[in-house]
């Protein structure tokens, strides 16, 4: 019987992506943002929603995808994240087994989670946030997420990923884990909304997911930096740029891509000799990077200084020559 009746459940609410995750805004910077966990494929082309200088929404359970862009419709309208989510569920025949969470630009939170909700299922209301759980091996997640979320320093993808930790650490999903996302976008709208998401990580399927974004997101920081450094170069501040740089690089070591492209702009701003060590360093890393130099002065990327694609190549080793 109860099987029969799981059965025609699923047949009428969508997905079943039991999870944990958490939304928030940054009280600091205004940021908005959603981070998830799963033993489902790909939970993060689901649950997420978030709009800069709207709100952040995320939807789970059995999944119903409108939560999504119909929160951020109504909370964009200025409609209180506890009203729009009842008006959404009052429309809804099967919130009973719906988990949804908003958070508005404003910190204004609320959250749902349905009497068929699979246990352990619950949520945590806080000052700006929300946890949310469904299918766990304990009931602790939420309030879990919550203490950790709040203990947490730094940036507010840095927090979300901390709560998430601590949804682990206490069992996590009953079945086990598979995928994880965090999405953290601009507290305002800029005039270019292709640059307004911040963060947009995923992690399809994966033994383990939350090892898997920490790296992504370290990865992410250090080409913040490589970003910056090449602004900086736009302006003449080498040594700025140079110091953002060295900060990539030494987030991520074992990066060829960081340490190829930094000697190419040492050369382009008349450091030539600076960058040699760097070549030899990353041809050591990446000898393919020595059949991309001779290309880049007819695209402007090199000096078409004669001797110079020379004298880059030497410093490779002879057999990838």
């Amino acid at each position: 019987m109860l099987a029969a009746v799981a059965l025609s459940l699923c047949a009428v609410s969508s997905m079943p992506v039991a999870t944990f995750s958490i939304v928030a805004r940054d009280p600091t910077t205004g940021e908005l943002g959603v981070a998830v966990q799963s033993h489902w494929f790909s939970v993060g082309s689901v649950v997420p929603w978030a709009q800069a200088g709207v709100g952040a929404v995320a939807t789970q359970s059995f999944v119903e995808p409108s939560y999504g862009p119909n929160g951020l419709a109504l909370m964009k309208e200025g409609v209180d994240p506890k009203e729009a989510l009842a008006r959404l569920l009052a429309k809804d025949d099967q919130r009973g087994v719906r988990q949804v969470a908003f958070v508005d630009a404003k910190g204004r939170a609320a959250a749902h989670t349905g009497e068929g909700c699979i246990p352990g299922a619950g949520h945590h209301v806080g000052n700006g946030y929300t946890t949310e759980a469904n299918l766990m091996l304990t009931n602790e997640v939420p309030d879990a997420m919550a203490k950790a979320y709040e203990a947490a320093k730094g940036p507010l993808a840095e927090r979300l990923l901390a709560a998430l930790d601590a949804a682990q650490a206490v069992g996590g999903d009953i079945r086990g884990k598979q995928s994880a996302a965090i999405l953290v976008v601009r507290a305002a709208p800029s005039s270019k909304p292709w640059t307004d998401r911040l963060i947009d990580l995923r992690i399809e399927d994966h033994p383990a997911p939350l090892t898997e974004m920490r790296r992504l997101l370290v990865l992410h920081r250090a080409y913040e930096k490589m970003n910056l450094g090449d602004e900086a170069v736009a302006v003449n501040k080498m040594d700025d740029a140079l110091r953002e740089y060295s900060g990539a690089q030494a987030m991520v070591p074992d990066n060829d891509e960081f340490v190829f492209w930094t000697a190419v702009t040492l050369v382009g701003n008349g450091r030539t000799d600076e960058a040699m060590p760097l070549f030899a360093r990353a041809f050591r890393m990446n000898p393919a990077w020595m059949l991309l130099v001779p290309r880049l002065p007819g695209v402007g990327q090199l000096p078409k200084t004669p001797g110079l694609v020379e004298k880059i190549l030497a410093q490779g080793p002879k057999a990838a020559m």
